[in-house]
């Protein structure tokens, strides 16, 4: 299995780009994994006509077979060892060859969007930035291999 994380826009904040190269790269030593930027947007007023069009070139890139979790506040929270069964249970039990966590744009997703999904993941309660989020992710991801592998970054 491939673990790919989708994310709407690209950041020009040099730290964050630094912090999203180096989580990647940590957790590349458990599994084959790439971030990818899908940007090209236009800046709508409407805001349905822009989630249309990115749910249109998100749609577009996925295979059927693609396991897709949204990353959205509407989705189940975990715990940092809840998250870590989970993945777990998607590598012994999904038999997608990628699963695709994806972060929306500015406004959300598209219905076709939630559609789509196999399911939803909540990272907080709370709203983050779209920079943010990127390393709250891609640190709660390597955290996760981390506890699926007993390597002593996570402490209870």
């Amino acid at each position: 299995m491939q673990i790919l994380f989708w994310v709407i826009g690209k950041t020009h904040f040099k730290g964050i780009v630094e912090l999203e190269a180096d989580f990647s790269k940590r957790i590349s030593t458990y599994i084959p994994f790439s971030v990818e930027t899908i940007s090209g947007f236009k800046v709508y007023k409407e805001k349905e006509l822009l989630k249309s069009e990115e749910a249109k070139k998100i749609l577009s890139k996925l295979k059927p077979e693609d396991y897709l979790i949204l990353l959205d506040e509407k989705g189940r929270s975990h715990n940092s060892r809840e998250f870590a069964n989970s993945i777990q249970r998607h590598l012994t039990y999904t038999t997608a060859k990628r699963l695709i966590f994806l972060v929306g744009g500015a406004f959300g997703f598209d219905q076709t969007l939630y559609n789509r999904a196999n399911e939803m993941l909540s990272l907080s309660k709370m709203t983050y930035s779209h920079q943010l989020i990127r390393i709250i992710f891609l640190e709660q991801l390597y955290r996760a291999f981390s506890i699926i592998h007993n390597h002593p970054y996570h402490n209870d």
